[in-house]
């Protein structure tokens, strides 16, 4: 039985290697996978999915508007024999409430198994409106762990930068990497903030 996952954690845990990972161990066996990033980043290409360790992949873009049941089922008939044995998706904090509905269909449904990988949490520490809805929808939940990186603690929170300094204020969406962001425990986020207003 198929199910959805939620595969959450910081930047630099490894999210998009472990999307192109377990594409090549599905592909290794000669089953198709199809893989979906937001159309927004654009940081491996538009329509590519890239690992800091520099692999990338190609993706199917998506875009507010995106259907991604009618995107499988063009790929996935459903009266037909199997073609598509799992769906990836990249950076999947940036979808919105219609494309998780349109995921639980793609398992429900299809009976194909989607796997999500992203961010939970934004800058401020709030939640974004797909990590919101994969929360309350996924059947299994697993964070990919990686380390503060001003200390060795687990990394749960990210910290923006702005001209090297931290900033807790602004569009909750902004592309970005290294430069702009960085993996922090709590205790880091909340030392780096110590004294402001925000």
């Amino acid at each position: 039985m198929a199910q959805l996952y939620y595969k959450y954690g910081t930047m630099n845990s490894g999210k998009s290697f472990e999307i192109i990972k377990v594409a090549h161990n599905y592909e290794e066996q000669g089953k198709a996978v199809l893989i979906f990033s937001p159309a927004m980043d654009t940081r491996s290409g538009k329509d590519e999915v890239g690992s800091r360790v520099g692999f990338t992949r190609k993706a199917i873009p998506v875009a507010a508007d995106t259907d991604l049941y009618s995107e499988v089922l063009t790929h996935q008939p459903a009266d037909g024999p199997k073609q598509i044995y799992c769906v990836l998706i990249d950076e999947a904090q940036f979808l919105n409430r219609g494309h998780i509905d349109q995921l639980t269909r793609v398992v429900d449904e299809l009976d194909v198994p989607v796997m999500a990988f992203g961010l939970k949490n934004d800058f401020r520490n709030e939640l974004f409106e797909g990590s919101y809805y994969l929360l309350a929808q996924a059947d299994k939940i697993e964070e990919i762990k990686t380390i503060c990186w001003f200390c060795d603690r687990k990394a749960t929170m990210v910290i923006r930068f702005q001209g090297g300094i931290p900033v807790n204020e602004g569009a909750q969406i902004q592309i970005g990497g290294n430069d702009d962001y960085k993996p922090v425990c709590r205790k880091c986020y909340k030392a780096a903030f110590a004294g402001s207003k925000s």
